[in-house]
């Protein structure tokens, strides 16, 4: 079996009927697959040939993704006191690998196991490689109790016909001739069988001195209990028996191909026979006969348990040419293990890590031997030993045990929300509010206070106000395509109203307080449509921008994901943040200006000048809007939707309570303060 002979230049016409030596790799690395078992170690003797196939099989877990927990040697020819049987038994004993593989042959397996029996033998779980024979010396006391509840490869068997018969009825009375038959019975059954033997060269045999009993002549080896002559049990008779039939066939398929000659017949050389032993192709009862391209039979083995004291038994084997997932068939309920372990042995470094966590190795260890780490927020492993975590979809996330995806907690802003129903029923309260004025002035429609400063402007800010109001309803509810599109760009047309009939009102205070002569100019302009031509050029001008990021860039339904843990936050992406605060920007700036304006003409004599009510309507605008800018940015999920609501109604407030309320409160409760006579007042000691 050894793999030298699988170099063709220097063996060209080698063949055999057994598989190569490294085609048990693979039968064990399925085994330690099918029971999972990763952490092994290996036990080989020094000698060369097994020393170059437990490194070769060291490689190849290694490469496999195994781990190896040691490889220790033994001497082949041990003494008495020697300490490599104490050395090997503490260090399997010490290591957690309940798994050895031991590579030798048989020869040095009975000496291992002979002086392995002498000092406390570790109880695991052996894996033999099918360089052992099965033969009667492995059948002592000591390889079996040190061996039991093992798995071994062994040779495949086939049924040589006439086999079994011919053993069962065989005896010394048969082969009476026969020196090394009468021997074999002899050690069999510890008999003297010299007495049936007709060949004088016997007679050294009787003066063994044994002295054992004469045979009977009724032995037979159908009784043999531990060494089971069934006719299947004899791997190296079976090879012999398959190499005696290819040779039989490749010289068929030769003699058939010479043709005669006249009466002459063509010669042909030895070597000639090897192209026709390479396609050689024929069965035998159950098995087919052939060989692969290094002259070697594929890999076929038994895979027996050696169980103490019956001998061992098959319970599965290994067929490297079958498809990869019928190489390997084990009746994993036929083995006998180890008494130590009550059920399937478990050999890892590590424990096994639970869906939830990931193996994490340790730099300079195998990679076999790793902690549990649990996965992070957002992240799972749905199956045993993961090596990474699986991100959850945008849509999920990861349950309390780290296993399972759920799906996130949708969150937004509705009038489900006890925050968004309070802000919805304050935007309500708003609107009627300024309905209720805006229904009071229509009503004094002629008086003093409501024609005083431009009633006409007084009508569209109060409008203004009203939509502005319920424009902030837009931020509340499912965030939808339209209303995503909808809540920055009509507020900002509605409140650019508001802010631009203020400022119209502030200039017209300027106007009204310069234009002291009759003919003047300036009166003339107050007497036109200017007033409402600068709140269109105003908002014209926002509209402007509103299309624009509309266009170029629109705000769309988005979602966050990261801000709180677990959740999903329906929003309205803003599309294009530059447009979004060029918007806020142009309010703030018409904001501003009125303050500035009407800050300019706060001390007017003029009994109804609003001059001082634009003035603080326009301060808590400002302030409102300049405080709303940091806090929107720091703030997230349904609270920055909020935040905005809020900053809306705020403004709108301010502007609609400092301006109309002192007016409604003379039209109410001060009505003899609403007249002509108390409205054209004068006071020379105020100076402009």
């Amino acid at each position: 079996m050894d793999s030298v002979f699988d170099d063709k230049q220097q063996f060209p016409f080698f063949y055999r009927t057994v598989p190569n030596e490294r085609n048990q790799y693979g039968a064990m690395l399925k085994i330690l697959q099918h029971f999972g078992w990763t952490w092994v170690g290996i036990v080989a003797s020094d000698d060369d040939n097994s020393l170059k196939g437990s490194q070769e099989l060291k490689e190849l877990l290694l490469n496999s993704g195994y781990c190896v927990a040691y490889l220790k040697l033994f001497k082949k020819f041990m003494s008495i006191g020697d300490d490599d049987p104490h050395n090997i038994s503490e260090l399997i004993s010490r290591s957690t690998a309940n798994v050895v593989i031991i590579y030798t042959y048989t020869t040095n397996m009975i000496r291992f196991s002979q002086h392995l029996g002498d000092v406390e033998k570790p109880e695991v779980v052996w894996i033999i490689t099918c360089t052992l024979t099965f033969s009667p010396d492995l059948y002592t006391f000591q390889t079996m109790e040190v061996f039991n509840g093992s798995l071994a490869l062994s040779l495949g068997t086939g049924n040589i016909p006439g086999l079994r018969d011919f053993m069962y009825s065989a005896n010394p009375q048969t082969y009476p001739d026969d020196y090394r038959f009468l021997c074999a019975w002899y050690l069999q059954f510890n008999c003297d069988s010299v007495d049936f033997a007709n060949d004088t060269n016997v007679t050294d045999y009787r003066k063994s001195g044994f002295g054992f009993p004469p045979c009977t002549g009724n032995e037979t080896l159908k009784d043999v209990y531990l060494y089971k002559y069934d006719g299947q049990n004899f791997k190296i008779t079976y090879s012999i028996y398959t190499a005696v039939y290819a040779l039989a066939h490749a010289l068929h398929a030769m003699l058939s191909d010479i043709k005669d000659i006249g009466h002459q017949k063509m010669e042909y050389r030895q070597w000639q026979l090897r192209h026709y032993l390479q396609n050689v192709h024929f069965s035998l009862i159950s098995d087919t006969i052939y060989f692969d391209e290094v002259g070697s039979r594929p890999g076929y083995y038994d895979i027996v348990n050696w169980i103490f004291p019956d001998g061992h038994t098959v319970i599965g084997n290994f067929n490297a040419s079958a498809p990869e997932k019928d190489q390997l068939f084990i009746n994993t309920t036929a083995i006998q293990w180890n008494q130590k372990f009550t059920k399937i042995p478990r050999s890892t470094c590590s424990d096994t890590c639970q869906p939830g966590y990931r193996k994490s190795t340790h730099q300079g260890e195998p990679s076999c031997c790793y902690d549990c780490v649990p996965c992070s927020e957002g992240e799972i492993t749905n199956a045993t030993d993961m090596e990474t975590c699986i991100p959850c979809p945008e849509d999920q996330w990861s349950n309390q045990g780290r296993d399972t995806c759920i799906p996130r907690t949708v969150e937004f802003l509705s009038y489900d929300d006890p925050l968004g129903a309070a802000l919805a029923a304050v935007a309500v309260v708003l609107v009627v509010i300024t309905a209720l004025v805006l229904g009071l002035f229509t009503l004094n429609w002629d008086s003093p206070v409501v024609r005083a400063n431009n009633r006409d402007l007084s009508f569209l800010l109060l409008f203004s106000l009203m939509f502005s109001f319920l424009c902030s309803l837009l931020f509340i509810g499912y965030p939808g395509e339209i209303t995503c599109k909808l809540r920055q760009t009509v507020f900002g047309l509605f409140f650019t109203v508001a802010a631009s009939s203020v400022l119209a009102k502030t200039i017209t205070v300027v106007i009204a307080f310069k234009a002291t002569k009759p003919n003047s100019k300036l009166r003339k302009i107050l007497r036109t449509s200017m007033s409402f031509c600068f709140v269109l050029v105003c908002t014209f001008g926002q509209a402007a921008i509103c299309t624009v990021w509309l266009i170029t860039s629109p705000p769309y339904p988005d979602y966050d994901t990261q801000s709180i843990t677990g959740k999903m936050i329906l929003k309205c992406n803003e599309g294009s943040p530059i447009a979004f605060y060029i918007v806020v920007s142009y309010l703030g700036v018409l904001a501003s200006l009125s303050f500035l304006v009407a800050f300019a003409v706060r001390k007017v004599p003029d009994r109804y000048n609003e001059a001082q009510m634009i003035t603080f309507s326009m301060l808590m605008c400002c302030s409102v809007w300049i405080s709303f800018v940091p806090a929107y940015l720091s703030s997230n999920s349904k609270f920055m939707v909020a935040l905005e609501i809020f900053a809306i109604l705020t403004s709108s407030s301010g502007i609609l309570g400092c301006i109309f309320f002192p007016k409604c409160y003379i039209i109410m409760l001060r009505p003899e303060l609403n007249t002509k006579g108390k409205f054209i007042t004068k006071d020379t000691n105020i100076k402009t």
